[in-house]
This record gives C-alpha cells, structure tokens and sequence, in this order.
C-alpha cells in the first residue's frame, strides 16, 4: 500500500518533501502533482522504475520517457543542445512544455528513445515538484499519467491514491492539477517542431496557434 502525504500546493512541508526523497532514493516510486498533471517520478539510475512505470501506463520500450529538471544548469549533461536551442529553452522554461532531444552519453540507454536516441526534458514549474528536485540535487525520470484506457492524465490525487495505491510506495497530495497534458516540442532538427499541442503556449516558440 502506498503511503500518502498531503502537502501545501504552494509551501511544501520541507518533512514531507524530505521523506518524499529518502523514498526516492531507496528505488521507490512516485505520483506527484506537476502544472499540467500527476505523473509518475523515479530516480534515473533505477532500471526497475522505467520496467514499473511502462507496466502502469501500458506502454512498450519505444515509450519516450522524459527528464525533469530543477533548471536548465544540467542540461548539458543530459542532451545535446546549441546556443539556439538553449535559448529558447531558457525563454520558455520553467513551464508546460516538453522538449525532446539527443541525449547524451551521460544518460543510461535504457531512458533513451531505442531508436531515435532522445529524451525528453521538463522543468516544470510547480512548488512541489521544485522541491523535491531541490532536495534531491539531480533530474527525475517521469511519465505523464495516463492509464491504459484513459483519454486523459489523472488530475485529483483522491483518485490517483484509489487507483495507483498498490502500485506505486508514494502519492503526494499537493491539490488538484489544470488537467492538461504539456506541448511536446521537438527540437532534434534544429528548429522546433510541434509533436503534441498542450498547455504551453505556442506562440513563444515561434509556432502557429491554433484555433
């Protein structure tokens, strides 16, 4: 059974959010409450949590898994990025978006995209989830949450713990979340390119709105 902490959606209980990392640490994982949705969080390095986040979200090794991230002051390590491209991502970040990019050698193969050899990245800009990044001083590995038959991510953490409690050691309960899933930006040519339209607004990446 999964525990369950309830925290201030806006000055997480430093406790709590401690707790919420020890777990981490120890391999565990779990759903947290971002600016567009719950996802699941776990450390990189663990192989174990990219095999338990596929078999929740019902999705096979070409799932591409995403990085979350404090700030951009790591990014290096992790993708490949030129002056361009990181100044866009400083424009746009922290915010609703993911972008997806080379990884680097930096990162286990087993977070890699198997073929296209990316990753996505995320700085999202919630309390809670800054938090526990700050505590822990390194990059999580997430998924949106969406279940297997579910048209969209979970956004009430009432149902995340009724749904997920045997499946995952933690849900953090920081409040509801907006329910959108975040724009995924592809910016392996070069220039961006849009893969899903999201919460993120468009128009400062230099792409058409639509609608």
């Amino acid at each position: 059974m999964a525990q369950y902490f309830t925290v201030h959606p806006e000055h997480p209980q430093p406790r709590l959010i401690r707790q919420a990392a020890d777990i981490v640490r120890r391999g565990g994982l779990i759903a947290i409450p971002t600016d567009s949705a719950y996802a699941l969080v776990g450390h990189l390095g663990d192989a174990a949590i990219l095999d338990r986040i596929r078999r929740i979200r019902g999705v096979d090794e070409r799932h591409q898994f995403t990085l979350i991230c404090r700030d951009l002051s790591e990014i290096a390590t992790y993708a490949r990025v030129d002056n361009a491209q990181y100044r866009l991502l400083k424009a746009v970040t922290p915010g609703s978006y993911t972008f997806i990019l080379l990884g680097t050698k930096e990162l286990p193969r087993r977070v890699l995209h198997p073929k296209r050899k990316t990753i996505g990245l995320r700085v999202p800009d919630h309390p809670v989830v800054q938090a526990l990044l700050m505590e822990l001083e390194e990059p999580l590995v997430t998924s949106t949450l969406i279940l297997p038959g579910d048209e969209h991510p979970l956004t009430e953490p009432e149902e995340v713990r009724a749904r997920l409690e045997k499946l995952v050691d933690l849900v953090v309960d920081g409040g509801g979340c907006a329910g959108e899933v975040t724009s995924v930006i592809d910016l392996t040519s070069g220039s961006p390119e849009l893969v899903r339209r999201g919460k993120g607004p468009l128009a400062p990446l230099g792409l058409e709105e639509e609608g």
